[in-house]
């Protein structure tokens, strides 16, 4: 299994280009199954979960091409309604295409999710939606079995909670459903927003987008074909603008998306950083000799602070004068990563669901272990602030959706490589 070493304790100085959405372009991808017609993506990053994405849907007979940085599907025959267990374990978002299998083929059969062990993160939300929608749903042997023989209808949805899975979802389900669907309690993130406007491209009529109030008129006869191409990853961005502040150097991000990340930033730049926003990007610095300032965080569903990015900025307040805290509001079991820090010589202590930090004046390096995709960027970060070699095992969640990580920093002064 790969591994990533690295010798710390050098300032990153340089431009890094930020990469398409992962998370954008996996519900782009499920949203091809919505019609028979040709669908283009642009702007496609290179990571597992969307070679894993395209497996799943090859699976269903989805024709997927790939060249550079583009995807060309075409579902113009789903011969399967069956999403294979062994595919489907290795990432939560293939679970997502139960509701374009209903919606045209009128049964689906998609076997439990997987994904990282970050929490329960339970389907019922989905379920629930889409029973109200006409859809009966039931659990054989490990899969999720719906039938809707006479289609998808429009209903009233609230949810009980905020959910980005569970509003995609749903969304792609109401917009090839007859009558209108209402989502209240919608969230809101960029990815939905994404997903929304393509959805609208391609003939749906959808209102209140970018609210927590949605309103779909299903098009039951079905949608056309699009070209879409996939925004700047916003979790990417504010992983290197931490990078740039936690080594004490100067990174210009190339086409960050600098409107939704208002909320990390703000943080970035109460820590000490020096942000710009120029033509090309944004550049976020931070002289070194100026100690970063303790910060308190509360991770919540967009427009707050994403919990995609709280290991990352709990790794930047390891080595802050003074104490920070870090309270996780969206996911139960998203502090797996506090252990490995540690290692480092980090001082945390967990609280329910907070971590209390007290930052030291340095990090030492260290062999330690990811435990799940955003966690293992936190430990890059420690690692390549910290004094010394480290080793950072299990880097196979990296590649699920940080493309070219090794490139990109290397590119910018740090010493890290890949042994295999």
């Amino acid at each position: 299994m790969d591994k990533i070493r690295i010798e710390g304790g050098s300032p990153l100085i340089g431009r890094i280009p930020v990469s398409g959405a992962k998370n954008a372009a996996l519900s782009l991808m499920i949203a091809s199954l919505l019609t028979d017609e040709p669908f283009h993506l642009e702007n496609v990053p290179e990571l597992t979960d969307i070679a894993i994405l395209s497996q799943v849907l090859e699976a269903l007979g989805v024709s997927v091409e790939r060249s550079e940085r583009r995807l060309a599907l075409h579902a113009g025959e789903i011969r399967s309604a069956t999403a294979p267990y062994p595919l489907v374990s290795k990432m939560r978002a293939a679970f997502w295409v139960i509701a374009p299998l209903l919606a045209r083929r009128g049964e689906a059969r998609v076997s439990l999710p997987g994904g990282d062990p970050i929490g329960l993160r339970p389907v019922n939300l989905y379920l629930q939606g889409l029973e109200k929608m006409g859809a009966e749903m039931t659990l054989e042997g490990g899969y999720i079995v719906g039938k809707a023989r006479k289609g998808l209808r429009g209903a009233k949805l609230n949810m009980p909670l905020v959910s980005v899975g569970a509003t995609q979802t749903l969304l792609m389900a109401a917009a090839l459903a007859s009558g209108e669907t209402v989502i209240a309690n919608a969230a809101m993130e960029p990815e939905i927003v994404c997903l929304a406007e393509t959805l609208i491209q391609m003939g749906a009529k959808i209102k209140g987008v970018g609210t927590r109030r949605l309103v779909v008129e299903g098009r039951a006869e079905g949608l056309r074909g699009a070209t879409c191409h996939v925004p700047p990853d916003r979790i990417e961005a504010g992983t290197y603008a931490a990078a740039a502040a936690m080594t004490g150097g100067s990174l210009l991000l190339e086409k960050a998306p600098v409107r939704q990340m208002e909320k990390p930033l703000a943080c970035l730049k109460a820590m000490g950083a020096a942000l710009e926003e120029t033509e090309k990007g944004l550049r976020v610095s931070r002289d070194a000799r100026a100690p970063l300032r303790p910060c308190q965080i509360t991770t919540s569903p967009y427009p707050g602070f994403p919990t995609d990015l709280q290991a990352q900025f709990m790794a930047l307040m390891t080595i802050a004068n003074g104490a920070s805290t870090m309270t996780e509001t969206v996911f139960e079991n998203r502090f797996l990563h506090v252990a490995e820090l540690a290692r480092f010589g980090a001082s945390i202590a967990i609280s329910e669901h907070s971590a209390h930090i007290r930052g030291v004046s340095g990090l030492t390096g260290a062999e330690v272990m990811a435990t799940d995709l955003r966690a293992s960027a936190s430990l890059i970060l420690a690692a390549l602030a910290a004094k010394g070699s480290s080793v950072i095992n299990r880097i196979y969640h990296l590649d699920r959706g940080f493309e070219k990580i090794e490139e990109k920093l290397s590119g910018c002064g740090a010493r890290i490589w890949r042994e295999r």
